[in-house]
């Protein structure tokens, strides 16, 4: 997670780098920095959980590391490429092939089955659809038997599932997490939280994560604490309650 210059980022582990980023909205006295001067590197093959107050630029981070928003200056990688140097076309392009998405809101389409909504990102890039993957995908979530449902006959967190599918089925560097299970109950966001784990273990997938969430936070390998913009901490191996204490002490550290 730490801090690190262009020299030295070749040889590096990290799947997602910011180097000095900051992000600013609006100009002059209207102008609000949501984020100020960061550098972090997110590790290959880990889980990374984003935590702060809110207005602590958590969502922006995940916006300009996963190439949703543009920063006011500094830089950010995907690997080896460099997004701040890249056209819209070129982001739309690089968002679609290398990175996956997952939402509090499932954003599905209710009209296609299960299998459809899995690999419409496929079909929309006109990419060769593998239906053996689609098939060990869907066992891997646990939805081979309902391939043929469409959305509305599925539970919330059979949803979060086939959502999950969806970033997974093009084989992406990161998958980004935001909020991911904002919308479920308990017992159903762990289900959900355990799904991620077990990508990252058992296939080693990078995860990056904003959640609210001390317990969600607590399935993660790091979480980085941002405040008014800042990292201003991180922790390893977190429980729960530690998550929950540095929560409750930002608003000194910021």
């Amino acid at each position: 997670m730490e801090g690190m210059s262009d020299r030295v980022r070749a040889a590096t582990g990290h799947a997602v780098a910011l180097d000095g980023v900051s992000k600013v909205y609006g100009k002059g006295r209207r102008a609000v920095a949501a984020l100020r001067d960061v550098t972090v590197g997110l590790p290959r093959g880990r889980f990374t959980a984003v935590m702060g107050p809110s207005g602590s630029g958590k969502s922006t981070f995940l916006h300009c590391a996963a190439g949703l928003d543009r920063v006011s200056s500094g830089k950010v990688r995907l690997g080896a490429t460099d997004l701040t140097r890249m056209d819209e076309k070129r982001l739309t392009i690089l968002r679609r092939e290398r990175i996956g998405f997952v939402f509090q809101a499932f954003n599905l389409v209710p009209s296609l089955t299960v299998r459809d909504n899995v690999t419409l990102p496929l079909r929309l890039a006109g990419a060769r659809i593998d239906r053996e993957r689609v098939r060990e995908i869907l066992a891997r979530v646990g939805l081979e038997g309902r391939a043929g449902h469409r959305p509305g006959e599925l539970s919330g967190g059979q949803q979060q599932r086939v959502a999950i599918a969806r970033a997974l089925v093009a084989d992406p560097e990161v998958l980004f997490g935001d909020e991911p299970t904002g919308a479920l109950d308990t017992m159903t966001a762990r289900e959900v939280l355990t799904l991620l784990r077990r990508t990252v273990d058992e296939l080693g997938q990078t995860v990056v994560m904003v959640t609210h969430d001390p317990v969600a936070a607590s399935y993660a390998d790091a979480v980085l604490f941002l405040a008014d913009g800042r990292i201003v901490d991180t922790l390893a191996a977190p429980t729960a309650g530690q998550v929950a204490d540095r929560m409750t002490k930002l608003g000194a550290w910021a």
